[in-house]
């Protein structure tokens, strides 16, 4: 007996649905991905600075400055 179709897809209802809990299922994984991965992101590196600035990044910039200039004397 052929199975009944009711859409243009050529899905039946019970394989739609399926279909959907599994699309379902992938945004979910991938969301707590990215939001795993913003918190981890923020923690390293706050996207907005806190009350000196982005000090440290300056920090950074001269010690790589230093590394840098070292090596070139070397």
């Amino acid at each position: 007996m052929a199975k009944e179709f009711n859409s243009r897809t050529g899905l039946t209802d019970a394989e739609a649905q399926e279909f959907q809990a599994w699309i379902m299922r992938g945004f979910l994984v991938f969301t707590v991905i990215a939001i795993v991965a913003h918190v981890l992101v923020w923690m390293w590196r706050p996207w907005f600075p806190g009350e000196d600035g982005y000090s440290m990044l300056m920090e950074l910039n001269q010690s790589i400055n230093q590394a840098v200039h070292h090596t070139r004397l070397t």
